[in-house]
Parts: C-alpha cells; sequence; structure tokens
C-alpha cells in the first residue's frame, strides 16, 4: 500500500508541476479567488492523470491520515493544486466529515458530487462576532433551528464562509437547544437557496479561495428532517470529527507550498550576485535558509506525528491545536525568510512567493488563531495539574 501511495504522490507531482504551475498567471479569477471556469477545466485535467480526489478511495472511503499527507503536500505545491486535485478546504474536510456520518441516501445525494469534482460545498458554522455572535465558538452559537412538523425552520448570520459563493452542497451548524445552553444539529443543504441571502463576499489578505469568504442570512430556511447530518443536538460532537483532521490537511497543503517557496528562493539566490559573490555565498542569506530547511522538517515530523495519533483512532484535538500553532507559526517564517532573502523580487508578484506568503499569514488565523489554540493548551495543563494534584 506505501508503494502505491508514493507511486500516486509522485503521479500529483509531475500533474501540479507540468500542468497546474503554467496556470498561475491565468487571468480567470476576481480579486477574491479562481474562477469555478478555471477550477473546473482543472479537475478535468486531474480527473484525466488519474489524480482527482487523491485521498478518496473508489469506494468514498478516506485513506489514512498519513497517506492523505504524502499526497496533499504534494497537492499543495501550487496554490491551484488542491484545487485541481480537489484536495481543498473546505470541501475536503466536507468530504471526510460525510464519509464518517452521513447516510446512505446523503451520501449519495451530497457527498458523491463532492468527490467526483463536479461540485463544492461550505461549511456554514461561524458567525459574526459583531453580533455578538459566536465567532468561532459553537458553543455561544446565535443561529438557531425549530422544529416545524417533518421540517426545521433555520434562522440566523453566519461569517467568512469560505466558498459558498458557487457551491452546491452546505453543512449549516444550527443551535437546536437554548439560548443558555446550546445543542448544535448539523443540517445538509441545496446551494444556491432563497433562504440563504449573500450579504457580502469579505475583501481578505489572500485570493486562493473560489467563491471568497462570505457574510451570509438564513432567513427561514426549511430543511426536511431526513437531512439532518447524524443526529439532532450532536452537532459539537460531529464538528470535532471534522475538526483535527481539517487543521491537520491545512498543515499538509501549505507545507507543499512553502516546500515551493523555498525551492525558488533557492534558485534566485543561487544565480543572482552581489557584493562580489552569490547571494547564497553571503552567511546572512544562507543561514536564512538553511534555517527554512529546519523548520520545513520539523513542521513535517508534527504533520506525521499528529496523523499517526488520527490513525490510531484518537481524536487528536489536543495534538491538532499543538500541530497547527507549530506548523503555522513554522511556515509563516520560511515564507519571511523567502520574501526577505529575494528583497524586490519577492514582495512583487513576479513569483508565487508573494502569494504562498499572504496565504500563510492567513493559516495563523484560519481553523484557530495560535493564541487560542495556546490558551485551550494552557486550560489543559492546568487541568491535567490540578487533576494530579487531587489523586496524590
Amino acid at each position: 500500500m506505501a508503494n502505491d501511495i508514493d507511486a500516486l504522490a509522485a503521479r500529483i507531482e509531475t500533474f501540479v508541476r507540468g500542468v497546474v504551475i503554467p496556470y498561475e498567471n491565468d487571468p480567470r479569477r476576481d480579486s477574491h479567488g479562481p474562477a469555478d471556469e478555471l477550477v473546473m477545466e482543472l479537475r478535468d485535467k486531474a480527473r484525466a492523470a488519474g489524480v482527482l480526489t487523491p485521498h478518496i478511495r473508489a469506494d468514498e472511503s478516506h485513506v489514512s491520515q498519513r497517506d492523505t499527507a504524502t499526497l496533499l503536500k504534494k497537492t499543495g505545491l501550487s496554490p491551484l493544486g488542491p484545487l485541481a486535485c480537489n484536495t481543498m478546504a473546505p470541501d475536503e474536510g466536507n468530504m471526510y466529515l460525510l464519509g464518517k456520518v452521513a447516510t446512505p441516501a446523503q451520501k449519495a445525494r451530497f457527498l458523491a458530487p463532492l468527490v467526483s469534482g463536479r461540485a463544492r460545498s461550505a461549511f456554514l458554522m461561524t458567525e459574526p462576532a459583531a453580533d455578538d455572535g459566536a465567532g468561532s465558538d459553537p458553543s455561544m452559537m446565535k443561529t438557531t433551528a425549530r422544529r416545524d412538523g417533518d421540517h426545521w425552520i433555520i434562522s440566523g448570520r453566519k461569517a467568512f464562509i469560505t466558498g459558498f459563493k458557487g457551491a452546491a452542497v452546505g453543512i449549516v451548524m444550527a443551535n437546536t437547544g437554548t439560548p443558555e445552553k446550546v445543542a448544535a444539529t448539523m443540517f445538509l443543504v441545496d446551494l444556491p437557496t432563497p433562504a440563504i441571502r449573500l450579504e457580502r463576499v469579505l475583501d481578505t489578505i489572500e485570493y486562493s479561495m473560489p467563491g471568497g469568504h462570505s457574510v451570509l442570512s438564513l432567513e427561514d430556511l426549511r430543511v426536511p428532517s431526513d437531512q439532518i447530518l447524524g443526529e439532532v443536538d450532536k452537532g459539537l460532537k460531529y464538528a470535532q470529527v471534522r475538526l483535527s483532521p481539517a487543521r491537520l490537511s491545512h498543515c499538509m497543503r501549505w507545507h507543499g507550498a512553502a516546500t515551493r517557496a523555498q525551492e525558488i528562493a533557492t534558485e534566485y539566490v543561487c544565480k543572482r550576485h552581489a557584493f562580489g559573490k552569490l547571494l547564497i555565498d553571503h552567511e546572512g542569506v544562507g543561514f536564512q535558509l538553511a534555517d527554512n530547511l529546519i523548520d520545513l522538517k520539523q513542521a513535517e515530523l508534527m504533520i506525521d506525528w499528529c496523523a499517526d495519533i488520527l490513525d490510531g483512532g484518537s481524536l487528536g484535538t489536543t495534538e491538532s491545536s499543538m500541530t497547527k500553532v507549530a506548523v503555522s507559526e513554522a511556515l509563516f517564517r520560511v515564507l519571511d525568510r523567502c520574501i526577505q532573502v529575494m528583497g524586490g523580487t519577492g514582495v512583487s508578484r513576479d513569483t508565487v512567493v508573494e502569494q504562498i506568503f499572504r496565504d500563510i499569514r492567513a493559516f495563523r488565523i484560519y481553523d484557530g488563531p495560535t493564541e487560542v489554540h495556546k490558551w485551550s493548551l494552557a486550560k489543559k495543563i492546568k487541568r491535567d495539574r490540578l487533576e494530579g494534584s487531587s489523586a496524590t
């Protein structure tokens, strides 16, 4: 099996480097991300090359997290690679969750189009903090769902919803409990629908996601009971199922992107002369790229460690928090050094390094800011210490 995965990873790398990278200057995009026309054209090529949705088997089961890392790092070698190979967020995480929780009928209706690469999806959880909403903390959710016979009526607002514009499948999280005691439930919906109004697409630091990141209003969205994902009131539990693998897949994809940036920076400093010698021969330059090698290897090892934890059957909540912090901060350092050693070229759009820098800067926020993860880890340290003290 390992040899099969390695061979598939090699095919993905050949495809991304030979087919996808030449599309990086394709004008079919807006200020929020590549156009769906471009995405679908690339997916047709990935389908023909046998590298579309490589992390999902023919029976719609998911390969191991360790194998996923091997594959997704290769798709990440271009910002367009995850889009072309159908390993991008939020679809990758949504496919994982549907594969674990959805009924056979729900899989046929909602999962199969995603696996085929012919549809995109959105995960509607985060709420506007300006409304005193949940932000990314679902335990404070303001969006409500009330039962109406064999249907549920959902109302509220959502924010930072990646890929909503142009998506065909939505997973909506809403409170089916009380304002005082949130009990979230997940609902599957067909998109677009008049009951979900697009208020605006946010202008963000990165522009690699089709559809961008939207603010939405849900106005009496009617969903039949057979479109509940899993069980009523179990949405927070299912969010945990999705959470750790989704954090980790971000680390995998952007590790590939940082590796590409390191390659470009290395090529630049090994050709450019300044003050009588190659840039690489100046310690102030060469040492930065040496530090990059160290950070990339440490990030790789963290990804593999966390993947093994998840493959062992654990939710890996703590381990994925640690990995997300370590990898996002390490890769940001890598990109910052790449920009620095390339000078003016690094901050220009003459290479893709500038875009990768923007993407990875956002990664320090996406799926939880570094500070939130550290706060959560600090609470665990305190809890474990107090529990240990009471036991002695």
